[in-house]
C-alpha cells in the first residue's frame, strides 16, 4: 500500500516536472501568454481608464484582475492541448501502462499546467504594480496566489475533460474558441456588475470565472461586488468537481 502511494506521487511529480521543462523551454510561449494579457491592461485599460467609471476607483484597477483572470482562463485551458500532443507522439500510451491509476497521472499534468497558468498571472500582476496600479497589501497579493491556484485547477480540469475526448488539435482549438471567449465576455473582468443589463446578469452570476475574478478584486484591491466568502466557496467547489470530471474522463479514454 505504502508503495503504491509512493509511486502515485513519483507519478504526479514526474508529470509535473515534465510540464515545467517543457514551459521553461519554450521562450515564445512565456512571451506572448504576458504579452496579449498586457497589452489589453495597457492599450484598453489606458483607452477606457477616462471614458468608464467604476466606484472601486480607476478602471485600469478594476481591469487588472480581469486580465489576470484571462491569463489564467486561456492557459489552464489549454493545458489539455499537452495531452493531445502526448497521445499523437505515443508519450500516453507510455505513461498509461505504468502500475498506477490515471486519475494520478491527469493530476500530475494538471499541476503542471496549472503551475504554469499561476506563473503568468504572478508576472502580470508584478508587472502591473510597475506601471502604477496599486495593491492593498501584501496580504492580499498572497491570497491572490491561492485564488489563481483555484481558478486554474477549474479550468484545466475542464481543458483535461475535454482533451480526452477530442482526438485533433484542430477539433481541441476549436472547442477552446467556443468557450473561451463567451466565458471571458460574460465575467466581470472587463465591466462591474452593476453596469450590465438584467439579461446579462444571469450568464454573468452562473460563470465561474466571474467568481475568480471577484475573489481577485477584493484580494488585491479590498473591494469586491460579490461577498468574498461565496466568492471563494463557488471557485474551490469549482475546482474540486472539474478536478474529478477531469480525472474520471482522463481514466475512461483511450490512449
Amino acid at each position: 500500500m505504502e508503495q503504491s502511494w509512493k509511486h502515485s506521487l513519483q507519478t504526479v511529480y514526474t508529470l509535473w516536472l515534465r510540464e515545467m521543462l517543457r514551459f521553461k523551454r519554450s521562450k515564445s510561449r512565456i512571451i506572448g501568454a504576458v504579452a496579449t494579457p498586457l497589452f489589453f491592461l495597457v492599450i484598453m485599460g489606458s483607452a477606457l481608464n477616462t471614458t468608464v467609471s467604476v466606484r472601486s476607483g480607476s478602471y485600469i484597477d478594476h481591469m487588472t484582475p480581469g486580465i489576470i483572470g484571462m491569463s489564467i482562463l486561456f492557459s489552464s485551458l489549454m493545458g489539455g492541448v499537452s495531452i493531445i500532443w502526448d497521445r499523437e507522439f505515443g508519450f500516453l500510451k507510455e505513461i498509461l501502462i505504468a502500475p498506477v491509476s490515471r486519475f494520478y497521472t491527469a493530476l500530475g499534468k494538471a499541476l503542471g499546467g496549472v503551475t504554469t497558468a499561476m506563473i503568468q498571472g504572478l508576472l502580470l500582476m508584478i508587472i502591473a504594480g510597475f506601471i502604477g496600479v496599486k495593491y492593498v497589501s501584501i496580504w492580499g497579493e498572497m491570497l491572490s496566489i491561492f485564488i489563481m491556484l483555484f481558478i486554474g485547477l477549474g479550468f484545466i480540469g475542464l481543458g483535461i475533460a475535454l482533451a480526452s475526448k477530442i482526438e485533433s488539435h484542430e477539433g481541441f482549438q476549436m472547442v477552446m474558441t467556443f468557450i473561451t471567449f463567451p466565458v471571458l465576455m460574460t465575467s466581470t473582468a472587463f465591466y462591474p456588475i452593476e453596469n450590465i443589463p438584467k439579461w446579462l446578469s444571469i450568464p454573468v452570476h452562473l460563470n465561474p470565472l466571474t467568481y475568480g475574478i471577484e475573489a481577485l478584486r477584493w484580494a488585491l484591491f479590498g473591494a469586491s461586488e460579490i461577498p468574498i466568502m461565496q466568492s471563494m466557496t463557488v471557485i474551490i467547489a469549482f475546482a474540486v468537481v472539474m478536478v474529478g470530471i477531469g480525472g474520471w474522463s482522463f481514466e475512461r479514454a483511450g490512449a
